[in-house]
């Protein structure tokens, strides 16, 4: 099958005074170039993610990086063979990734990066701390060796579990910190954080997991599992191959190909991680979505239904 889709994930902090102003016009530009996907804007920068045929891709990315505003940008590429979106949409938000903590700014201060390349080695060290900054349904199907989960459900969550680590440590220890997150987003903002916090050495992975599947060897990994991503592929490993998961679109927890064979499974209704959650009013919803979404893709079409969901970070 050939690969006709490029998705490319992207974000920069920068600051945006007339964010509410480039709405409207990178609309435009994407709608233009035919491209699909989610980008938000806010006072603190840009962050997205969008799929197309990589000469359109291309030219919202200059767009981007032409922009006075903005500047140069970098993105993270992987390939798809259908497109994992279904519409175009700006947003306008408070926070490019909400971490809801008062003023956080990696305009002003950041930890510090780490090259795929270099980040075994840090990992490896003794004294380090290592913490996955994504939200507990993207851990439970991949994570690094020996990293602590923080089992949030989002990402407003994280400044507690850092207050709890400050209380549970020593009060003359300030560990070495490393954190990881899908594309660097979180762990750059989570960085701002914890040095507002009073660590002094914190360091994050740059470009993120997906930076690093596609630069290390699998001969090499420390990653374990699949990389969660917000789109229909659902999840993606070594090489940003597409992974093996599916998405329950009852509860948009990812599944694997075992919790497909559960006697809870129910394609659009349930799954293992959501069976008898449900009210008798959402399940039979469920099954009228379902039975529209199966409609659809006889008739060739894909129904909205379909779509895994976003803005979750």
């Amino acid at each position: 099958m050939s690969v006709a889709f490029t998705v490319a994930a992207l974000y920069k902090f920068v600051p945006l005074p007339d964010f509410k102003e480039i709405q409207g016009s990178l609309q435009a530009a994407c709608d233009d170039a035919g491209v699909m996907g989610t980008i938000l804007l806010a006072s603190e920068g840009i962050n997205g993610t969008i799929a197309g045929p990589q000469a359109k891709i291309d030219a919202v990315l200059a767009w981007i990086s032409n922009h006075e505003s903005i500047g140069p940008i970098e993105a993270k590429f992987s390939l798809a063979h259908d497109q994992p979106f279904l519409r175009m949409k700006v947003r306008l938000k408070k926070e490019i990734v909400t971490l809801g903590a008062g003023r956080v700014d990696p305009n002003e201060q950041v930890g510090t990066y780490v090259d795929p390349q270099d980040w075994n080695e840090l990992i490896d060290q003794d004294d380090i701390i290592l913490i996955d900054t994504r939200n507990d349904y993207e851990v439970a199907i991949g994570t690094f060796q020996n990293a602590q989960n923080p089992k949030t459900t989002s990402f407003r969550e994280f400044p507690d579990f850092i207050e709890k680590l400050k209380k549970d440590l020593p009060e003359d220890k300030k560990p070495r910190v490393a954190m990881f997150c899908t594309g660097g987003i979180r762990c750059e903002k989570a960085s701002s954080f914890m040095l507002r916090e009073g660590f002094d050495e914190v360091f994050h992975l740059k470009g993120g997991i997906l930076k690093y599947l596609e630069k290390v060897p699998e001969a090499e990994t420390k990653w374990q599992g699949d990389c969660f991503v917000f789109d229909n592929r659902v999840s993606v490993r070594h090489g940003l191959e597409v992974g093996d998961y599916d998405l329950c679109h009852a509860c948009r927890m990812p599944i694997s190909v075992k919790d497909k064979k559960s006697e809870d499974y129910r394609p659009g209704v349930s799954c293992p991680h959501c069976i008898g959650t449900r009210s008798m009013e959402d399940i039979a919803r469920f099954e009228e979505r379902q039975k529209q979404m199966e409609l659809a893709k006889a008739r060739g079409e894909q129904h909205i239904g379909a779509a895994a969901h976003k803005d979750k970070a």
